[in-house]
């Protein structure tokens, strides 16, 4: 919920207007050596590391605390040091602990002259204190390895939808009462405490992708502390918490959008791109529905399957850089399907790797690190308790969204249908900007995960913002711009905008 302006005081965070969770110091040591391994050794004394406890329940601090796992890298440029830049890679899920060991492949050099730059690992995840739903690593794969990522068949769609209930019901039993309280808004309130924590009035703040949502959400909520906050790679606030259906059912949309410019791109520079020769949509279109009937057996005896397969493609359209392996792939299995005398198909390179959004975080003893993505989701976005809707939900978007729709119904609708219930404290609006300063945004074109049109509406829900947009490829843009990278500095050191309608191009094409 929004909270009235006159309840703001630096270095607390209110919640329901009344209860009010002091913030205490960080306290910064030295980090562990394994989390500066790729730090050059004349840079590490710039990074410190601290553990930093935040109420489990905002509206009742003397509940119980959880840790956040936060780093800091220490501004080069101590005396025109402007604050600290707070840093969320997205997911959600997403661990942002180790964010500023890559800053300085994301920044202009004026901004990490200037900034501290914190990263941190949001509640739940990785090295904070983890909302764990499995006791070890053979719990969690008796659920989740019952799960396809595109079920087809009668006993993989049953399977699916089973699990998903499963997984539900491991999550009330084993996560306690941390899986109430994972709501973007929750993790907001952790954000201000870490704020007055590390001694910052107002909040400086880039967020990727999800934490797009968490800038949204921090900016409603606590408007007189925000002083710089970019957006790249962003939803759509408004729909994404007040309509789980939709915005999933659009996000499928653009995938497919992200996937036709691949092909495109790809036809139009046929002598640089493996897949270009021909008709590429109805070569794509064969392969995949071939795939929807059984798996394809490459020459050197390994299969892949419709899941790998479109699991594979979705992450390769994030990294323009793997578009021309992509490309070598798609045509290893069209000359496959199709052989010619002479030609042996490559090894696949990108569509290989197994299939399925769950992960192990190491040995046996270990939960899976990525139980925080549906206990975010399943509280943020409104979705009908009804799992018996899901495969005809399912067969719908397919016919509409034939490569990306049936994944799509079967991830968050199928496990939100069925995760237990949760805190009712979430921000669905109103995300009118109220801050003083514009909030700048970044959108792609052709961004896979967050369509440009999600970026458009950000602009207009803010009313105070500035879309900045990007003619590429992929997920998010800082980093692979110098034009986006150069206002994104000046916005942050000066608190400058750029000029309406302006648009960036990215450093390097993806053929």
């Amino acid at each position: 919920m929004a909270v009235a302006a006159s309840a703001l005081v630096t270095g607390t965070a209110v919640v329901a207007g009344t209860s009010v969770a002091q913030a205490s110091p960080v306290s910064w040591g030295p980090c562990d050596r394994a989390a500066l391994d790729e730090v050059p050794i004349t840079e590490r004394h710039l990074f410190s590391c601290a553990k930093y406890p935040v109420p489990v329940d905002h509206a009742d601090p003397g509940g119980g605390t959880v840790d956040i796992a936060m780093m800091r890298r220490a501004a080069t440029e101590q005396t025109g040091r402007i604050g600290s830049l707070f840093l969320n890679p997205g997911g959600p899920g997403g661990a942002g602990f180790d964010m500023p060991v890559g800053a300085v492949d994301r920044f202009d050099p004026a901004v990490l002259k200037r900034f501290d730059i914190i990263g941190f690992d949001p509640r739940g995840i990785d090295r904070s204190t983890r909302m764990r739903c499995f006791g070890n690593a053979e719990q969690a794969e008796k659920v989740l390895g019952r799960m396809s990522s595109v079920p087809v068949t009668g006993e993989q769609i049953s399977s699916t939808v089973d699990a998903y209930g499963d997984y539900g019901d491991a999550c009330a039993k084993n996560a306690g009462e941390l899986q109430r309280h994972m709501s973007t808004a929750d993790v907001a309130r952790d954000l201000d405490l870490m704020r007055a924590g590390v001694g910052d009035d107002q909040l400086n703040f880039v967020g990727f992708s999800y934490g797009t949502l968490l800038g949204a959400t921090y900016v409603a909520t606590f408007p007189e502390r925000s002083r710089a906050i970019v957006l790249d790679g962003n939803v759509d606030p408004a729909l994404r918490t007040t309509d789980g259906v939709q915005h999933d059912r659009e996000r499928a949309g653009g995938f497919e959008l992200a996937l036709d410019g691949f092909l495109q791109r790809c036809a139009a520079e046929a002598s640089k791109c493996a897949f270009g020769e021909g008709d590429v949509r109805a070569k794509f279109d064969e392969i995949r529905d071939v795939l929807r009937r059984g798996p394809i057996t490459m020459p050197d005896g390994s299969k892949i399957a419709l899941d790998q397969f479109t699991d594979g493609v979705s992450s390769a359209l994030y990294d323009p850089e793997r578009f021309r392996q992509l490309a070598g792939d798609l045509q290893a299995l069209h000359l496959q399907l199709h052989p010619r005398a002479g030609l042996i198909p490559d090894l696949l390179r990108v569509l290989h790797l197994p299939s399925g959004k769950h992960r192990f975080d190491g040995g046996a003893e270990e939960s899976y690190v990525d139980d925080s993505y549906f206990a975010v989701n399943c509280t943020d976005k409104p979705f009908p308790k009804a799992p018996e809707r899901v495969p005809a939900i399912a067969a719908q978007w397919e016919a509409e969204l034939p490569t990306f729709g049936r994944t799509q119904a079967f991830s968050d609708l199928a496990g939100c249908s069925q995760w237990p219930p949760t805190s009712p404290d979430v921000h669905r609006g109103p995300w009118e900007n109220r801050a003083a300063h514009p909030v700048l945004l970044f959108g792609n074109f052709y961004d896979p995960a967050t369509r440009y049109e999600f970026s458009r509406r950000m602009e207009k829900e803010l009313g105070n913002a500035r879309l900045v947009s990007v003619d590429a490829f992929g997920h998010c843009i800082l980093g692979d711009s110098s034009c986006a990278d150069s206002r994104a500095a000046d916005y942050l050191i000066n608190l400058r905008v750029p000029r309406p309608g302006e648009v960036c191009q990215p450093d390097e094409q993806p053929f």
